[in-house]
């Protein structure tokens, strides 16, 4: 049997190991990629260090993957040998819980996730419900796409349903692997954009990409900064850090909202006056399914969105874990096969 080469963790915080394994063909309902790109993405760290409930190991890490179908199995409809797909954090649902029923399904009871559920794309090619696909555009080039298959489709997505209108005050706090794509989609959007992040050195950054104002927040109050410009309508919250969350939300408008994209196991605190008197909310947003995806990928070829990336060989992958988790990937690193 033909082999290829996956990346795979064999237990709870082993190291990234570069393995040989057999090429398998597509069950019923699914179908096979060879892949072109697959982001490294921080929420891989659940598959690394077991912080995940009922992952099986050995398990390949990956959920932002672009490649072409080479092989369809049984009972699925449209899809096409030959055809560029991605494959982000929702890798499938079940159809049939309260969720699904009505359509919802990113909240699906049974919801799978590449890298977790099964295996993702650190690998030459994986295998994949046929729900989880999304088309590629053809003006985007796979390397460029993988990231929009998670940190893309995580700030648009959350954006687009924010509630806030063309024109409207919009902050985003962080200018980093989600933010960076933050700032451009909210900018693109026809909000007046404010990028908020630590350190003078990420102003020209933020300006290049879109942001009409930055707030360095290491020397400003950034909440006091947003109150002077009437208050923000949507803070997009990116970063990790639940204290710089809790701190921004005073400098939200009348019907303002922090909108959490930004994962930490810290709590938000924030004074029920604060949000009474203005009527300010706090709400999260969970990525989106295939076709949110398909829309944020349209999208950013019409606006001219892009990730900035840093590229590495997947022989290169716990190298290339290791540089995203030093916070210093410039900003999302994604493998190439």
């Amino acid at each position: 049997m033909p082999q290829m080469k996956v990346v795979q963790i064999a237990k709870p915080n082993a190291n990234l190991e570069l393995v040989e394994r057999d090429i398998a063909e597509p069950v019923p309902r699914h179908v096979r990629i060879k892949v072109q790109a697959c982001g490294v993405c921080h929420s891989d760290m659940f598959t690394v260090t077991g912080g995940f409930p009922g992952i099986q190991y050995p398990r390949v890490p990956g959920h932002e993957v672009v490649g072409i179908i080479d092989a369809v199995g049984a009972d699925v409809p449209d899809w096409k040998k030959g055809m560029r797909v991605g494959v982000g954090w929702h890798g499938g649902h079940c159809g049939h819980c309260p969720s699904c029923r009505r359509g919802d399904f990113i909240t699906c009871n049974r919801g799978q996730i590449p890298g977790i559920s099964y295996d993702g794309g650190y690998a030459e090619y994986m295998t994949a419900p046929f729900e989880a696909l999304a088309s590629v555009p053809e003006d985007l080039k796979s390397e460029d796409a993988a990231p929009l298959l998670c940190a893309g489709i995580t700030t648009f997505n959350a954006l687009r349903h924010s509630g806030a209108a063309p024109g409207d005050l919009v902050a985003v706090l962080g200018v980093g692997g989600l933010g960076h794509l933050g700032v451009q989609f909210s900018a693109k959007m026809g909000f007046k954009t404010v990028a908020i992040a630590r350190g003078a050195d990420k102003g020209p950054l933020a300006k290049k990409l879109g942001a009409h104002l930055y707030i360095d927040s290491t020397v400003q109050d950034a909440a006091a900064e947003l109150t002077k410009l009437g208050g923000a309508k949507v803070v997009l919250a990116t970063v990790t850090d639940a204290k710089s969350m809790s701190a921004i939300a005073a400098g939200l408008g009348i019907d303002g909202k922090l909108l959490v994209v930004g994962a930490s196991g810290e709590p938000i605190e924030v004074s029920p006056f604060a949000l009474i008197g203005a009527r300010r909310s706090i709400a999260g947003w969970p990525s989106g399914t295939a076709p949110d995806s398909e829309d944020t990928m349209n999208f950013s070829v019409q606006s001219n969105v892009r990730p900035m990336i840093e590229t590495f060989p997947l022989a290169k992958a716990a190298e290339a874990y290791q540089h995203m988790m030093s916070g210093k990937a410039r900003f999302r690193v994604v493998l190439i096969p």
